[in-house]
């Protein structure tokens, strides 16, 4: 008989549960790179998915007596034109999600250039509409909604770089430069509202990026001056102000499309009149499928129907603040914190207006509204979103199989723990 060990006294590779896990973490982490919907952030997808179907609902509400009378069909025109555009949004956003978001800070300088340039371009060749040059193409391009696509990448690039200094003076003169030309061409359009939300998303970036509050306080004191001054230019944004001012004693006193919009929260209720069952989408309230539409959301869905969708922008905004979170660096955290802010901002606002709680503005209800080129750049910037979040969770799962691959390995040599080989990490 020899002192050889007997099989049975060979230690069970199967009871050591460390190699187990081990092997299937490194296979999760496998599949999780293979798969790119395993990548994508499912609760800002959900969010961004109901709030476009919610869209698409108040859209044919609102539009489908005008579609039968001008074209014999209930969807002839605005809701199928309102889908269209928004698989046009939805696969522009798998494109940006697909690729690595460090790919556009390369070129945040020339989006900002060309973007300024068309902002300039549009005063002098834009489509006139009721004394006001906000878009190209037939009114389906508005370059005023690609300068705030093109701020936010432009200043996440620039505030995030390696070597910034938010915090110095010379970046706030630099700052305030930039935001004035960008913000000035939209304005002199005139689309003061716009103006106003890429200064206040601009004055969020530079504050998160680390900009001093005496800095900041000052930027935002120079561009309130700036804006009115541009509202004692604009002779209806004098007269939007003044009525603001007098409907906050007296109501009926409120400009016209601010008390239609009061009429259909009045008719709604806190449970609405139904779908497809409002009035106010007749004639009264203008625009009930762009700036009014959150509107005709109170009236058909009641308080009920409306807090709903505020919930949803609510979800979508802690969502945001989460994965720039997890970003891996200062330009994915600072550009998903934009993204966010802008959409935000532009939210509010539309409610706030509605609410009668902000002078009146045009502005659409972002996803929700009916358009073109304003729903294409939301979901591009969505689509930046989710790749911050695809590159930070593929660099976690890189970080896990190093770990992994550098703890001990008990699966040979009889249970014995060694360290695997190089090639093996």
């Amino acid at each position: 008989m020899t002192d050889r060990p007997m099989f049975h006294d060979i230690p069970n590779r199967r009871s050591r549960p460390v190699a187990t896990e081990e092997q299937a973490s490194d296979a999760t982490i496998r599949q999780a790179e293979r798969s790119f919907w395993s990548t994508l952030d499912k609760p800002l997808l959900v969010m961004v998915g109901l709030l476009l179907a919610v869209g698409a609902g108040m859209v044919y509400s609102a539009t489908f007596d005008w579609s039968y009378q001008t074209r014999g069909s209930e969807t002839a025109f605005f809701l199928e034109d309102h889908l269209r555009n928004v698989v046009i949004s939805v696969t522009a956003l798998v494109l940006f999600a697909r690729v690595d978001y460090r790919f556009w800070r390369r070129f945040a300088v020339l989006l900002l250039l060309f973007a300024l340039a068309v902002s300039i371009g549009v005063l002098l060749f834009g489509d006139d509409v009721y004394g006001a040059r906000r878009s190209l193409i037939a009114g389906r391009f508005q370059p005023g909604e690609l300068a705030a696509f093109a701020v936010v990448v432009y200043m996440a690039a620039w505030l995030g770089a390696r070597n910034s200094r938010p915090d110095s003076f010379l970046y706030l003169i630099v700052f305030g430069l930039v935001l004035t030309l960008v913000c000035v061409p939209v304005a002199l359009q005139p689309d003061l509202s716009t103006a106003a939300i890429i200064g206040l998303t601009a004055l969020t970036v530079y504050f998160v990026a680390g900009a001093r509050l005496f800095y900041l306080g000052t930027a935002f004191f120079g561009a309130l001056v700036i804006g009115l001054i541009f509202i004692q230019m604009v002779p209806y944004a004098q007269e939007r102000l003044d009525s603001y001012i007098v409907s906050l004693t007296d109501p009926t006193q409120a400009n016209y499309h601010t008390q239609q919009a009061i009429i259909a929260f009045v008719n709604g209720g806190w449970t609405g009149l139904g779908l497809g069952q409002g009035k106010q989408k007749f004639g009264y309230l203008p625009a009930p499928h762009t700036d009014s539409i959150f509107a005709v959301i109170g009236e058909e869905l009641g308080v009920v129907g409306a807090g709903f969708v505020v919930l949803l922008y609510v979800v979508f905004i802690i969502r945001g603040f989460q994965i720039a979170r997890r970003s891996v660096d200062p330009f994915g955290s600072l550009m998903t914190i934009g993204f966010t802010m802008w959409i935000a901002i532009q939210a509010m606002m539309n409610i706030a207006v509605m609410t009668n709680v902000i002078p009146s503005s045009g502005l659409p209800l972002p996803f929700i509204s009916y358009g073109g080129s304003s729903l294409l750049v939301l979901m591009c910037g969505v689509g930046l979103m989710l790749s911050v979040n695809r590159v930070a969770l593929l660099r976690q799962t890189e970080s896990n199989r190093s770990k992994y691959g550098a703890t001990y390995d008990g699966s040979r040599r009889h249970g014995r723990s060694r360290l695997p080989r190089t090639e093996r990490g």
